[in-house]
């Protein structure tokens, strides 16, 4: 009868150098910035914006793990793609200490033709969000305080994230913003929630983050039990397109497994 035996130290020293070797991979995955290229098509889009693009992104969490440096490197990528618009959809920052001017230096440096804009996440809103959003708007990007801008015929909305979880005020900014349903419309918002009220007041396009994907396994697994097909990627929920990116920062630990880091650069096409 045979006998089969592992040492124990073998089975410790399998198991410490997997670890490390999966950590090792998660830091150098979660350090590469990513572009991730869609089309769009939306219909009774501009003649404008017919070809335009538009850079998405999302959860830089700035503050704790990444910094200024990080933000440079964000900043350079933006300007590499060279965009029509960059949207921010929240959780720029990271930590009620953050330095938020050396943290923004970076961005004072980005151009684009039809400008940069934000909406707060949930980590703008654990504190008076009021000092981040003055920090971004010094810094020349615009806060969209859950308001319409138009910008040659494209309609755009910004929802703060507080907003998001209060479905009665969610649905009164979205119809203060007296949205034309006879042209396109984008909606910036920084979680994929309560979709059937933008679904219901004609929003054409939704741009979100928040979930990073569930940024690592097991994390992953259940971020998609609890977000589903809108963990990730571009899905539809009945009229309304919505569009979760993976972020292109990382909160806690500057890891990740089983998912990237990512810039969404989208082409708008007409239906």
């Amino acid at each position: 009868m045979l006998s089969f035996h592992i040492e124990p130290k073998v089975v410790a020293a399998t198991f410490f150098g997997g670890a490390m070797l999966t950590s090792i991979y998660g830091l150098v995955n979660a350090s590469w910035l990513r572009t991730t290229r869609l089309t769009v098509k939306l219909a009774n889009l501009p003649a404008d914006w017919r070809g335009g693009t538009l850079a998405l992104v999302a959860d830089l969490h700035l503050g704790n793990a990444r910094g200024t440096r990080f933000a440079r490197r964000v900043v350079i990528k933006l300007q590499q793609l060279q965009s029509d618009a960059v949207l921010i959809s929240g959780d720029l920052f990271d930590g009620s200490q953050a330095d938020l001017d050396a943290l923004l230096e970076p961005w004072k440096g980005l151009s684009v033709p039809a400008g940069a804009y934000f909406v707060t996440g949930n980590h703008e809103e654990f504190t008076d969000r009021a000092r981040y959003l003055d920090a971004v708007e010094c810094a020349g990007i615009q806060v969209l305080n859950n308001e319409k801008v138009e910008i040659n015929g494209l309609q755009r909305v910004g929802v703060h994230d507080a907003e998001l979880h209060d479905p009665p005020l969610f649905r009164a900014v979205l119809q203060g913003a007296r949205l034309d349903q006879n042209r396109s419309s984008i909606l910036l918002s920084h979680q994929p929630l309560n979709l059937s009220i933008p679904e219901e007041e004609g929003v054409s396009l939704q741009l979100s983050g928040h979930t990073h994907g569930g940024q690592l396994w097991p994390w992953t697994w259940v971020a998609a039990r609890v977000h589903g097909r809108f963990n990730c990627g571009l899905n539809q929920f009945g009229k309304l397109l919505v569009l979760t990116s993976n972020g292109a920062g990382t909160w806690g630990a500057p890891m990740r497994v089983g998912t990237k880091s990512e810039i969404v650069l989208i082409r708008l096409s007409p239906a």
